[in-house]
């Protein structure tokens, strides 16, 4: 590239969390050029996370798994509409994708021999490390393709009618600081046990905190917080399934402090510089640990082994010799828990939210 493209798709077709650790080299390319309009493709059901995202002109949604005909219109519609395309993930898919839209193409891919026909793809690629480098890092390889600054900070943006949602929720409760707690992530292998929430719920509203439940809107989540708040204290506000992504990062920036599992809401709070503890079991922190705010080094927040903290988070790990295993469950599989999880006692996490609550 000779001048500075007009044009940039950046491709994310994967879940939310990888999209929310994406934002960071989006970031990225609008600094280093800002008059070019930013498009981001991902799959149907992430994009909530980049709806107020300043960085970002249009999302483009496609369906996980497509139709032949859907698809078909989706991949002419992208045909060499853009300057650059940048392609996060090293599947078939993304490649295709950067490969048929930009005119300038990068991406990511696995440095084997049967990946090589994917290099022919694309003008320039980095080796993709699925062990030890950071989702955040790994992304930002792209701006290094790209000779541009690397800006390592998670975008977390809402809308001020989120605020006001907020805002008007957060009135009708009692006052004392609030304690956001995201208790359901979308598999059981991340999940903590329920005896665990409630004792922790207890405890902070032992100490002043206004407890406050987050949730999405799937059916499941909102039915198991449901439950789960008739075994809080009195005056537990329950909002799972109340709030946009954007109106659950407000609420966060209320919060005095933050506790839920390895997912979005987790590396949300950590973003936004919230006192966060985040309950990490099976999934390796190195690569998927919470990036915590003002972290603008360029390696690894976290190590493999142990719970640890890095300025306001907390990352508390689940207690077996085998953690972090990698793998999804006991059983192996997502609906399947993790005993490394389903053992951790709550006075290990009231001893970390006491840490981080205390700036420790």
């Amino acid at each position: 590239m000779r001048t500075s493209p007009r044009s940039v798709l950046v491709i994310v077709a994967r879940r939310i969390g990888d999209v929310l650790l994406a934002t960071p080299l989006i970031r990225s390319v609008k600094r280093a050029w800002p008059d070019a309009a930013i498009d981001v493709l991902v799959f149907e059901g992430t994009q909530a996370v980049l709806a107020a995202n300043p960085d970002v002109r249009r999302v483009l949604a496609v369906a996980e798994r497509p139709g032949w005909a859907t698809h078909l219109l989706f991949i002419l519609h992208l045909l060499r509409r853009y300057d650059v395309a940048l392609s996060t993930q090293y599947g078939d898919r993304p490649t295709l994708y950067a490969f048929l839209a930009g005119r300038w193409r990068a991406g990511l891919l696995m440095p084997t021999g049967k990946e090589r026909w994917k290099r022919a793809l694309l003008h320039r690629w980095a080796p993709f490390d699925n062990r030890n480098t950071h989702t955040v890092l790994m992304n930002l390889a792209l701006a290094g393709l790209l000779d541009i600054e690397s800006h390592r900070e998670v975008a977390v943006c809402w809308e001020p009618e989120d605020t006001a949602r907020v805002d008007a929720l957060l009135g009708r409760g009692s006052g004392g600081p609030v304690a956001v707690l995201h208790p359901y992530p979308k598999f059981n292998y991340k999940m903590w046990h329920r005896a665990g929430w409630i004792e922790v719920a207890i405890w902070l509203a032992a100490c002043g905190h206004r407890v406050v439940l987050s949730g999405g809107p799937d059916v499941a989540e909102i039915t198991y917080v449901a439950d789960l708040s008739r075994d809080m204290p009195p005056g537990t506000m329950n909002l799972a399934g109340k709030l946009s992504l954007g109106a659950a990062g407000c609420l966060l920036s209320r919060a005095a402090v933050f506790l839920g599992p390895d997912t979005a809401l987790t590396h949300m709070a950590a973003a936004l510089g919230v006192p966060t503890v985040a309950i990490y079991g099976p999934t390796d922190p190195v690569k998927w640990g919470p990036w915590p705010r003002d972290h603008a080094s360029a390696t690894n927040p976290w190590k493999r082994l142990g719970s640890q903290t890095v300025a306001r988070v907390r990352l508390v790990q689940g207690i077996a010799p085998c953690t972090p295993c990698h793998k999804e469950g006991c059983e192996r599989n997502v609906a399947s828990f993790s005993d490394c999880l389903q053992q951790l006692p709550a006075a290990t996490i009231i001893a970390a939210l006491e840490s981080v609550m205390r700036g420790r």
